[in-house]
């Protein structure tokens, strides 16, 4: 009999196991796509993600060797970790050619700065001091509408600061889409900044005051579409955000504003200015340079989630992405012009540098060279000059793995110290401007930015989890309309 009780016990207590098993289910406790529970901090989520990649990393990932990988990843961040204006904590535009900052990749710095405490580069409280540093000076910075000497106006800063002072370079515009990219890494930083310390708190409090002083609704200056800046001599750029292109992050910044929101329609009055079209065999929203299917990705998680135009189209973001990236390598691979170097694993245009503003005879042609320029390949936009940019691949490291890692590493190991280096990838490099070829001296701030945040996305998801969680970002997507995905689970 005690035998017989024991049985019945031990059934009990299994049926009572599962029992509290599929109670748990349905009190909604889950784990996102990455295995994360709900109920962790951020910090215990980002530490969870990056401890459960690095257990799981065999010698190749993708295809090619980790070592490569785990290498470009700490000498990118390297980059933004030296390079900046230690009077600002700006971020340089460029190194090393030094000229200005740039608050585009100060916005891509911030990111970098959690992928070193996540991946060990740097302690949490290094961090934590190089963000506030970044904040504070920020929104102590001198602001007005004078022509010189402040760094901004009603929120938005100039595209490029001068260094030390940090006051608006030049005559350069206020930028809409740079302090969007800045924002984002702004938001970034409060999301993951989550300790009850005075720092962290500092940083939270910092990221939401600067992110709420921006004026938005000014910058549509009474059109359907936002300019895409401003000078105090001139007042608004005529040019509107129209077409796709970076501007879907700046676009859900200024829809998520509580203080300073576009209007509800301004998303899909976006959207009209679409153009679908075929590329070499992948039918996506067209826009040649890759930047623009790659930047609001780096900190938007574009998986599962749709607006009106991709639930018509039967796809979402992220995969226009993929098939933008595997169409640009496919016209590379093609190369019409019978451009030096172009193949399977050297490919990918976009903005960049380039050896020079001249034409030269090439063969039985005439090649017009160029400098910086917005390089691209798209359906009635082809920019190809030659010049190959590694940032291409790698901010579209997530959509196509396979081809965009192959092709780094095919990069880096046929050109080695020619254009992989101290801080990683050289910004381009052209093989048929001269015999021995073109290779670009400097590195890009945005240019480094999308490879080392969109690897460490691939990898662990990192900067897309961080963000899922801002309420910001979250009613800027509802706003635009975006449902499905993670974005049904958020609580």
């Amino acid at each position: 009999m005690k035998r017989c009780r024991y049985k019945d016990d031990l059934w009990r207590f299994l049926t009572l196991l599962v029992m509290i098993f599929f109670l748990a289910q349905s009190e909604g406790i889950r784990a996102n796509s990455y295995g994360l529970d709900s109920k962790k901090t951020s910090q215990e989520k980002t530490h969870q993600i990056h401890s459960e990649f690095k257990a799981d990393t065999t010698d190749t990932f993708h295809g090619v060797p980790v070592s490569f990988l785990e290498d470009l990843k700490e000498r990118t961040f390297t980059y933004f970790w030296e390079v900046v204006d230690t009077s600002t904590w700006q971020s340089d535009d460029r190194y090393p050619t030094r000229n200005f900052a740039s608050i585009a990749a100060t916005g891509f710095a911030l990111p970098t700065y959690i992928i070193g405490i996540e991946n060990g580069y740097i302690t949490r409280e290094e961090g934590t001091e190089r963000v506030l540093n970044v904040l504070e000076w920020l929104w102590n910075a001198p602001v007005g509408d004078d022509e010189k000497g402040v760094a901004g106006y009603k929120g938005f800063y100039y595209h490029f600061l001068n260094y030390g002072s940090g006051t608006r370079f030049k005559d350069v515009e206020l930028s809409t889409i740079d302090t969007g990219l800045l924002m984002a890494g702004i938001l970034t930083a409060q999301s993951y900044f989550d300790g009850d310390n005075s720092e962290e708190t500092k940083i939270r409090e910092l990221a939401d005051s600067l992110y709420r002083r921006v004026e938005w609704d000014w910058a549509m200056n009474n059109n359907p579409t936002m300019s895409m800046g401003w000078r105090p001599e001139r007042g608004f750029i005529e040019a509107q955000w129209k077409g796709y292109n970076e501007a879907m992050i700046l676009l859900i910044l200024a829809l998520g504003s509580p203080e300073h929101p576009i209007p509800d329609n301004s998303w899909d009055v976006w959207t009209s200015t679409y153009d679908w079209e075929d590329f070499y065999g992948f039918e996506h929203v067209n826009f040649g340079p890759l930047f623009g299917h790659q930047y609001s990705q780096m900190f938007v998680d574009f998986r599962g989630i749709q607006d009106d135009y991709m639930r018509e189209k039967g796809i979402d973001y992220f995969e226009n992405s993929r098939r933008a990236t595997l169409a640009n390598r496919a016209y590379c691979i093609d190369n019409p012009n019978n451009f030096e170097g172009y193949g399977e694993n050297i490919w990918g245009l976009t903005a960049s540098d380039g050896p020079a503003n001249e034409t030269r005879e090439i063969g039985s042609k005439s090649v017009r060279f160029r400098t910086y320029h917005a390089r691209g390949a798209a359906a009635g936009y082809i920019q190809d000059d030659g010049t190959i940019v590694p940032t291409a691949a790698g901010g579209s490291i997530p959509f196509a793995p396979e081809e965009t890692l192959a092709a780094l590493y095919t990069m880096k190991e046929r050109f080695g110290d020619q254009l992989y280096t101290g801080y990683g990838f050289i910004d381009a490099f052209n093989l048929t401007y001269q015999e021995d070829g073109w290779f670009n001296e400097d590195y890009i701030g945005i240019d480094q930015g999308p490879i080392i945040i969109q690897l460490e996305n691939l990898q662990t998801g990192l900067i897309w989890s961080i963000l899922r969680e801002n309420e910001y970002i979250q009613k800027g997507l509802e706003k635009a309309g975006f449902t499905g995905g993670w974005l049904d689970e958020t609580d």
